[in-house]
């Protein structure tokens, strides 16, 4: 597996630590990976974000319940972010040349990318149902991520806002908004561990997809549900969403397609 580091004989060398100083040593301070995933390593990281979003909301809730709903929301806010990683993982999977893998890595790395999901329970309280009723989470010109960057921000830091109105946590954040928060971090990061989320399902999904990634959007919604297919069909979907299902959501009208997409699959 690749590091995307370097480390020496000491463990604590991960983490840079210069044990005779006591100071971060810039030679051992590891350096962030920015090259291509196997589905093998997309599965580890997706592993990796999943319980770390666990154990951030874990913690979140064990604030809230002792009153510190300040560091509470803004660890909510972080467990999104890390559930959030997961669908960037899969994106880097289908990066085609550097230009893609270094985007993919850019929004990997970026607050406000990972956040956007957050938007989804008010989508679903709206009546969104099917797959095109998804595509504000995903609009450059939107600012929900923004948004709910900022609110980690103040829910952590004083600061001086507008005609110097000074803001502390406990002021911004009130109980109904940690609340919200919370809650949409436990719906998020509930379903972080579902499908193709395990090397067996990548592979299926890197056949599938990349083949017609970023390219007309009525072949990627056939791509995509003959990744379901085939995944339910080998017995290696997790999740509860099943193929037919898939099918309803990607679809206004599933009765209409004259072709089932699953005919894709050899």
């Amino acid at each position: 597996m690749r590091l995307g580091y370097t480390v020496d004989a000491v463990p604590v060398g991960l983490l840079g630590l210069n044990l005779k100083s006591g100071t971060m040593s810039k030679r051992n301070s590891p350096t962030q990976y920015g090259g291509p995933l196997t589905p093998s390593e997309a599965a580890l990281g997706m592993d990796a974000a999943t319980r770390n979003a666990r154990g951030l909301l874990s913690d979140a809730e064990l604030l809230m319940q002792n009153g510190r709903r300040q560091r509470a929301t803004a660890l909510a806010i972080l467990s999104i972010e890390e559930a959030g990683k997961i669908e960037i993982l899969r994106e880097l999977l289908l990066a085609r040349n550097e230009k893609e893998l270094k985007d993919s890595w850019r929004r990997y790395r970026s607050h406000t990318k990972k956040n956007v999901l957050w938007l989804l329970p008010q989508l679903v309280s709206a009546g969104a149902r099917k797959l095109e009723d998804l595509r504000p989470l995903y609009d450059g010109s939107a600012d929900h991520g923004r948004l709910l960057n900022s609110v980690k921000q103040l829910a952590l830091y004083s600061d001086a806002l507008g005609e110097c109105h000074w803001s502390v946590p406990e002021e911004v954040v009130d109980q109904n908004l940690a609340e919200q928060i919370i809650s949409t971090g436990k719906l998020l990061v509930g379903v972080a561990g579902g499908a193709f989320t395990t090397e067996g399902e990548l592979e299926i999904w890197v056949k599938h997809m990349r083949p017609v990634w970023k390219g007309e959007m009525g072949e990627m919604k056939k791509a995509l549900l003959a990744c379901y297919a085939e995944a339910e069909a080998k017995g290696v979907l997790r999740g509860k969403a099943t193929e037919f299902e898939m099918l309803k959501f990607v679809y206004e009208d599933p009765s209409t397609q004259p072709v089932s997409p699953y005919d894709r699959i050899p």
